[in-house]
């Protein structure tokens, strides 16, 4: 496999296993809420916290899989979308991460209580705490971003590649001049002067 080759490769594994991530992440539970009045703990899914997880995830696959498909102007902009998703994925999950704000889970808590206001869902919650996964979904983020930046950087060899042995081959055959037809083994096993 060539360089460009394993380019867009590496670029288009990432951006499906960053996008597979989310998307698994997605249906996962992300924060569990405790109740002050010792009730039954919410469990507050990667979606549910993140509205935009699901989609962007799925926007991250379709990304992925048409840089493999595409022509290079496509690659750029297809990248650049990847980048500026994995860039607001980042920020959304490290903000609920380390300072989970109430929109997080208030649509999680009225579902299961029926209660709404900001400030008494914040009243009836004792502790909230993140699981396993929003750490992995930011790897993940993380992994998007990186790729997106690799796909960017390299997205003008896996053209530019093909363009380039094409031109140095051309160059060799012109060094080499020529073949003459009547310049080869049989014609001359046989006796045939090629400057005739």
């Amino acid at each position: 496999m060539n360089i460009a080759r394993r380019g867009r490769s590496v670029s288009v594994i990432g951006l499906l296993l960053a996008g597979g991530i989310g998307i698994i992440s997605s249906t996962q539970t992300w924060l569990t809420v405790t109740r002050a009045d010792a009730g039954e703990p919410i469990l507050v899914a990667g979606a549910d916290a993140m509205a935009l997880l699901a989609p962007l995830s799925l926007a991250v696959l379709a990304v992925g899989a048409a840089l493999a498909l595409v022509g290079r102007t496509l690659r750029y902009i297809f990248a650049a979308l990847a980048l500026f998703a994995g860039a607001l994925l980042t920020w959304w999950t490290a903000e609920i991460l380390f300072a989970t704000p109430i929109s997080a889970v208030a649509p999680t808590v009225t579902e299961t209580t029926g209660l709404a206001g900001s400030t008494t869902i914040a009243d009836m919650i004792a502790t909230i705490e993140p699981s396993a996964w929003p750490v992995l979904a930011l790897i993940g983020w993380v992994l998007l971003i990186v790729t997106a930046l690799f796909a960017l950087a390299t997205a003008h060899r896996w053209k530019s590649g093909g363009r380039r042995f094409r031109t140095d081959a051309a160059a060799h055959g012109e060094q080499e001049g020529p073949v003459d037809a009547i310049d080869s083994w049989d014609d001359l096993s046989r006796g045939t002067d090629p400057t005739r």
